[in-house]
């Protein structure tokens, strides 16, 4: 579902001479449906550039991305916008949505976007609110006036609204007290036995070990370990 071939990534510094810092070398990666694979490395190592690479916000330098039969190196912009409208969801550490626009109406969007009735689509959201515990109250309110940790839990809402073939994780259990934690656990528990492929960021070690098959450290595809 997930497959990186020789993928290299360097970040030009425009406003250094255009200086050329590469960060990211032969980067090699396959997941397969049903399995949570971690990305292990020290801070700086590459794991969010890796994920970005993957879900088309950064541009590989060479190599194949694959994500669904979908190559992100190669893509269309429509192509991926697709690709992360039915196959390829990611929750990041941060909750961004245009202003003013209603919590039920956010985590629902997703479901909306591939054509899921209105009703179904709210009536799930409001379920995974409940689940992680968003007040009733609040639904109607913009999610960008919540605490930091109601917008983590919005965010992974959102995430887990559609059922997405494969998933990025970026730090998703991150600051949440003991309930929420289990109740994301078991909702990554849960994507995967209906056969999505995960690659996930958890600096959380107990979370990492409960869900992830296998472990990835990025940090052997640095330049400097390559050379």
């Amino acid at each position: 579902m997930i497959e990186l071939n020789n993928v290299s990534k360097s970040f030009t510094l425009h406003n250094q001479g255009g200086a050329v810092i590469p960060v990211m070398q032969n980067a090699t990666l396959c997941v397969e449906p049903r399995e949570c694979v971690g990305l292990t490395g020290v801070s700086g190592a590459g794991k969010s550039t890796l994920m970005r690479v993957i879900y088309g916000n950064y541009l590989a330098a060479s190599g194949s991305v694959v994500v669904g039969g979908v190559d992100v190196a190669k893509a269309e912009p429509r192509e991926i916008l697709a690709l992360r409208r039915e196959t390829l969801g990611y929750v990041s550490q941060f909750l961004r949505v245009v202003p003013r626009v209603p919590t039920l109406d956010v985590v629902a969007e997703p479901l909306l976007a591939v054509g899921t009735p209105e009703g179904q689509a709210r009536d799930k959201a409001a379920s995974l609110l409940a689940q992680l515990n968003i007040r009733e109250r609040l639904w109607g309110l913009s999610p960008t006036t919540f605490s930091g940790g109601e917008q983590q839990r919005v965010n992974i809402a959102r995430g887990f609204a559609y059922d997405f073939p494969a998933l990025l994780l970026d730090e998703p259990t991150a600051s949440l007290d003991a309930q929420n934690r289990a109740t994301v656990l078991g909702l990554i528990e849960t994507a995967k036995a209906r056969g999505a492929a995960i690659i996930g960021i958890f600096h959380d070690e107990a979370a990492r070990e409960t869900v992830c098959d296998r472990f990835v450290d990025v940090s052997v595809f640095s330049p400097k370990a390559l050379a």
